[in-house]
C-alpha cells in the first residue's frame, strides 16, 4: 500500500475526483496518463470511507506532487466488536498539504485497508 501510493511522487496532478467525506471511491490523474485509485472491494460487514480531509484538493491541480506518505493505525474497539483501522494519506505540493483520513471499520472478519490501485502506469 505505502509503496504504491508514494509512487505518485514527482507527477504532476490533472484532476482528483471523490475527494470528499463520506466517499468510498477517490481518483487522482496525472499529466503522463496514469491514475491512481484509492478504494476498497466492499464485502459484507465492512465499511471503508474518507471520514476526514485537511487541505484543499484543488490546490494540487497542475501541481508536482513532491511528497507522498501513507500510514496505517489499527484501532482496538472494546468488548470486541469488531475492528477500525484509520489510513491516512499526506500529499505535498509547492501549494500546501492534503491529509486525507480514510476510517475502515468491520465487524472483525473483514478488511479494513484501502485499495491502491494504478491504470497506466
Amino acid at each position: 500500500m505505502r509503496r504504491d501510493f508514494e509512487a505518485m511522487a514527482g507527477k504532476t496532478v490533472t484532476s482528483i475526483t471523490g475527494c470528499r467525506v463520506g466517499s468510498e471511491d477517490m481518483a487522482i490523474a496525472f499529466a503522463d496518463g496514469s491514475i491512481c485509485r484509492m478504494w476498497h472491494n466492499k464485502d459484507c460487514c465492512e465499511s471503508i470511507r474518507i471520514e476526514e480531509i485537511h487541505g484543499d484538493h484543488a490546490d494540487f491541480v497542475g501541481q508536482v506532487i513532491v511528497s507522498a506518505e501513507a500510514s496505517e493505525v489499527e484501532i482496538a474497539v472494546p468488548m470486541d466488536d469488531g475492528k477500525q483501522t484509520d489510513t491516512f494519506y499526506k500529499l505535498a505540493c509547492a501549494k500546501g498539504y492534503l491529509t486525507i483520513r480514510w476510517l475502515g471499520e468491520s465487524n472483525g472478519y473483514y478488511g479494513t485497508t484501502v485499495d491502491v490501485d494504478w491504470q497506466g502506469q
